[in-house]
């Protein structure tokens, strides 16, 4: 490869150019082409006439180029990387890899020209190593040229979904054109999403993966969809003669290993664990099998009814049943009147030991119980939000310490939180009397982060009072520039961070420009000083507005919590943030 200055005159977007049609949008680098022209070099080729060259990639930077040139009349030679002409191949991995790293392609795009690699002879392993892709990420994309080019413009388009895209690719060409049929059709339904699924199948679906049996030796038709992750049968009745083949081949196994019976529930009856108790195969206990309309079969082991059960404990040693019914010691009215007086006399006892109160508080916020109820904070939102959440520095803080307590605590370390993750109120509370108080602490401390309500105004409250600077744990990103709409509050904080004198000289600049403008500054891109430790006003505690049209969540909490401390300021002393560890529990 050869890098050298090329006369803009002697340069032309090539065919093979992955955004060679149409007129790019330039608005987010045209404004740093005027101030420094064009600093990251084009990949170019010679095209057949002597000194012309085509770009297989830059095409943005070409284009922006050209209107600094009509603006200014003086032209300029562009940085440019010379690869080897007559490998289209090459010109197209470029092409695909230097706007990819830019600026996302959409995915029909990226389709097309992974389908033309491949017909230039790259295989699918290439395709992923070249992209750092995984195998599948490839074979999805290429996957998208199989359905019809009306579903894949739409798909282009953002007007199909990309579920409903998904469920098409397990669609014959013709049942793909009978859902454009009825795309067509205003007054008929058309089935999207997980309903397009029901629909291809004739309203049942059966996955692979509920087979009993081996499938490789199965000889019915069996779908898979073009994403390669999910497959299904296409003959019901097929799979049920194989799946029914397999559980009575099942039931036999149990029947020979002893067990006293064997019990299959009608299809889609459900196995109400209530309505069964647990009893061993030596004394009994039966199986029972459950089957699903979508084919899933489960097996339970050492079962009987309720029923059965009782039965089962008035017969004596003997097997034989008693004559006389047994009888409760006490009256319900005698139970009441024991449990209240033990409960009584336990929590006037408790007074005197809060080491001891503070762990059953804790178990009871871990495991709940009838009194109490207990949610763990969903953190619902978009993916983006979700992902930028996931990805914080306080989020991963947060995920650490509660890694570590589910170890001690011997929960499953995949349990997404500790709260809920118990298997009985009594014996956490067990676990926890053998912990110290601080480690106890620890774990409230987890349990508390995980049961506090994102949108309410404690939030505020302890944000202020435990002084946090959110420049310590956050950074900008392309989720919170993505969501910036209003034009007043980004020309707020492009004063803020950039100053006001050039807030002023990109007044009439895009929205997207001035976001960039912001970018830069907050990186130290583009010959612009950084910016450190910026926080837009929302996030910081305590929050504030950048208008005066409010609208602002976290500022209306901000105020509700300030006036609810300034009120208890005014009849209690300063509070402890952190209260002295309680004594052991005993």
């Amino acid at each position: 490869m050869e890098l050298k200055h090329i006369d803009i005159a002697k340069l032309s977007v090539a065919a093979v150019n992955m955004r060679g049609k149409g007129k790019a949008d330039l608005s987010n680098i045209l404004p740093s082409v005027r101030a420094r022209g064009v600093l990251v070099p084009l990949i170019v080729r010679a095209n057949g006439s002597p000194d012309s060259y085509e770009i297989v990639a830059g095409k943005r930077r070409y284009q922006a180029a050209l209107a600094v040139m009509q603006e200014s009349g003086e032209a300029e030679a562009l940085p440019c990387a010379v690869i080897e002409a007559g490998d289209d191949a090459a010109a197209l991995e470029a092409s695909l890899i230097e706007n990819i790293a830019r600026l996302d392609p959409d995915e029909m795009t990226q389709c097309e020209t992974f389908t033309r690699l491949m017909r230039e002879g790259r295989t699918m392993e290439e395709l992923s190593l070249t992209f750092g892709l995984t195998a599948l990420q490839v074979k999805r994309t290429l996957a998208l040229g199989n359905l019809l080019p009306r579903i894949r413009n739409l798909y282009r388009a953002a007007k199909i979904d990309v579920v409903t895209v998904r469920h098409l690719t397990l669609a014959s060409k013709s049942q793909q054109r009978d859902w454009l049929a009825l795309l067509d059709d205003e007054s008929a339904y058309v089935p999207t999403g997980s309903a397009l699924k029901a629909w291809l199948f004739g309203g049942v679906s059966i996955p692979v993966k509920a087979a009993l049996f081996d499938v490789d030796s199965y000889e019915g038709g069996i779908v898979a969809d073009l994403f390669g992750e999910d497959r299904y049968f296409a003959d019901v009745s097929a799979f049920w003669t194989a799946q029914q083949a397999a559980i009575e081949e099942r039931v036999e196994q149990y029947r020979n290993a002893g067990w006293r019976d064997v019990v299959l529930l009608s299809q889609g009856e459900p196995f109400h664990g209530w309505e069964y108790e647990r009893c061993p195969k030596r004394k009994g206990g039966k199986v029972y099998v459950v089957t699903s309309h979508r084919g899933d079969v489960a097996f339970h082991e050492g079962y009987l009814t309720s029923k059965e059960a009782r039965k089962l404990e008035r017969q004596g040693e003997s097997g034989e049943a008693s004559d006389k019914p047994s009888r409760p010691e006490v009256t319900s009215s005698q139970q009441d009147y024991i449990d209240l007086h033990r409960h009584a006399a336990v929590r006037a006892a408790m007074i005197g030991h809060p080491g001891l109160c503070l762990r059953v508080a804790v178990a009871h916020m871990i495991a709940g119980s009838p009194l109490w109820t207990i949610r763990a904070e969903p953190q619902r939102a978009a993916d983006a939000i979700a992902e930028s959440v996931e990805n914080s520095a306080s989020e991963a803080r947060f995920d650490a310490e509660r890694r570590r307590l589910l170890a001690l605590l011997d929960f499953d370390a995949d349990t997404p939180t500790i709260t809920g993750g118990s298997d009985g109120l009594t014996s956490l509370y067990a676990r926890l009397c053998t912990l110290d108080d601080a480690t106890v602490m620890s774990i409230l401390s987890v349990v508390m982060g995980e049961t506090l309500d994102a949108r309410c105004d404690l939030v505020d409250a302890l944000g202020m009072q435990l002084g946090i600077d959110m420049a310590q744990v956050w950074q900008a990103d392309d989720t919170l520039f993505d969501g910036l709409r209003d034009r007043e509050v980004i020309d707020a904080m492009l004063a803020e961070v950039a100053g006001k004198d050039i807030a002023e000289a990109n007044a009439k600049e895009t929205g997207k420009t001035k976001k960039q403008i912001i970018r830069d500054c907050l990186k130290g891109s583009n010959g612009r000083a950084k910016v450190e430790g910026w926080v837009p006003r929302w996030l910081r505690f305590p929050a504030s507005g950048y208008t005066n049209r409010g609208g602002v969540a976290s500022v209306s909490r901000t105020a509700s919590a300030m006036e609810a401390m300034a009120l208890s300021s005014d009849t209690t002393d300063e509070p402890q943030v952190d209260p002295a560890p309680m004594s052991q529990a005993a």
